[in-house]
């Protein structure tokens, strides 16, 4: 299928539809006050409209990638599309916080089919130098997201309003699934049957669904209480039994014996706090431009812009560097300019602080980004790659959901009362999070220069 005639076509048609699942998380955050005033959405409601979706898509992403291997490309890239669409109606539609929480869920079900599939159908599709430029362009749609959902977001929510944040994805979805139905040739099911770890997908959702409800609670009950400490210990013996089974079963989601190795170990501390760190900046600035200053969507849109570009060229730039570098010293590079980003609003929090501060932390995770895929997938074999791919997207939407439920109780004072001590605490731990990642990863990190590796 790689000599396909319609192979560029096909791929500008899934690269439109891989860019709606990256943008779907930043193109919500500027129209979060706009949902809270609307349906009256308390501090829990807007953190789950956040990681509902990434918990979602995180923690089935594994499972979609078997179901390709079980059912062909094809099938499951059109149900998973088919399912984000419909999903995106009934949320757009959604009265009240559970349907609208509920919509979110069933999103991230349609995008964890819908990424693995069509991420396998490029791969499929191209070979030798058309591969690589393919992947370049779909790699690229990573930064190309952050900042397009930025933008959009605040042109919706300031004009149709913040229902068209998820009513825009129904029109080009309809138009994505007819044009996937005649592009794409039928594909024959692989020889080789995998079954699917449907109990692994549910311990591993399932506790970290559990830690992020207790991280949201922390914020009304407290970080030591009893509820709190529980939820947490009851995370941990979830995971604890989902690596148990992975190491007994036949067909595991994942290897789990490739984290304790240090690259791939480096690769999701840089991409769990990296994607960590984005949400913090978007959670926090949004409230804190809209409800705290005044501005308007379209306004906050726009002031988030530079962070979203300064996170492309920072990638880019890392991108060519890293490989004079090292892993190392880029790395605790990056994450020492995240955690003085971080430390400016911290320290005096104002409009221009605010800006200038997570510019300059944008600029440090675009390059941990880069790091963590160089290191996570440039010291494995090849026959690796696919399991330690899988591996780092699927940390990549835990650490938004983490990031998300830890900020918005760290700053739930701000949140819903108005005032700046909520967004200086949460700026400043961000910046000791950065601070004591930056400890580990000097000595976590290899020192073996990774071969250079194309930005995620």
């Amino acid at each position: 299928m790689s000599n396909h005639p319609a192979r560029w076509r096909i791929l500008g048609v899934l690269g439109i539809a891989q860019l709606m699942l990256i943008l779907d998380v930043t193109v919500v955050a500027v129209a979060l006050p706009q949902m809270e005033a609307d349906l009256g959405l308390s501090r829990e409601a807007l953190t789950w409209t956040v990681s509902a979706y990434t918990l979602t898509f995180g923690g089935l992403l594994l499972l979609g990638g078997r179901l390709v291997d079980l059912r062909g490309a094809k099938p499951v890239a059109l149900g998973g599309l088919t399912l984000f669409t419909l999903a995106s109606l009934a949320t757009g539609l959604a009265q009240t916080s559970e349907a609208l929480v509920a919509g979110r869920i069933a999103q991230g079900l349609g995008a964890a089919l819908l990424s693995p599939a069509a991420l396998s159908l490029v791969v499929t599709l191209f070979d030798g130098e058309e591969r690589g430029r393919a992947l370049g362009i779909w790699s690229a749609l990573g930064g190309a997201g952050s900042a397009i959902g930025v933008l959009a977001g605040g042109l919706l929510a300031a004009g149709p309003g913040w229902r068209w944040v998820f009513f825009v994805n129904v029109p080009i979805g309809v138009a994505t699934v007819i044009s996937l139905v005649v592009l794409l040739p039928a594909t024959l099911r692989p020889g080789a049957r995998p079954r699917l770890d449907v109990l692994g997908a549910v311990l591993v959702t399932a506790s970290s669904a559990t830690l992020i409800y207790a991280l949201i609670s922390a914020g009304e009950r407290g970080w030591l209480s009893i509820v709190t400490v529980g939820l947490v210990l009851a995370a941990a013996v979830g995971y604890v039994l989902f690596v148990l089974w992975q190491r007994a079963s036949a067909a595991p989601l994942m290897d789990v014996r490739l984290l304790i190795r240090r690259p791939v170990a480096t690769g999701v501390l840089h991409i769990t706090l990296a994607t960590a760190l984005m949400i913090v900046v978007f959670f926090l600035g949004t409230f804190y431009f809209q409800n705290t200053l005044g501005y308007g969507p379209l306004a906050t849109g726009l002031l988030f812009l530079p962070v979203a570009l300064a996170t492309m060229l920072s990638a880019t730039l890392a991108g060519r560097l890293i490989a004079r570098l090292g892993a190392r010293r880029l790395g605790v590079t990056a994450l020492v300019l995240a955690a003085a980003g971080m430390a400016v609003p911290a320290l005096a929090l104002g409009p221009v602080t605010a800006v200038v501060g997570v510019v300059v932390a944008a600029a440090g995770t675009g390059a941990m980004f880069v790091v963590a895929s160089a290191t996570a997938l440039g010291q494995v074999a090849p026959e690796e790659a696919g399991v330690a791919s899988g591996i780092v997207s699927t940390f990549h939407e835990f650490g938004a959901s983490v990031g998300a439920a830890a900020i918005s109780s760290i700053a739930a004072a701000s949140l819903v009362g108005g005032t700046l001590d909520g967004y200086q605490r949460g700026f400043a731990a961000a910046a000791v999070g950065a601070l004591v990642a930056a400890g580990v990863a000097i000595v976590l990190t290899p020192a073996r220069r990774p071969d250079a590796a194309p930005a995620r």
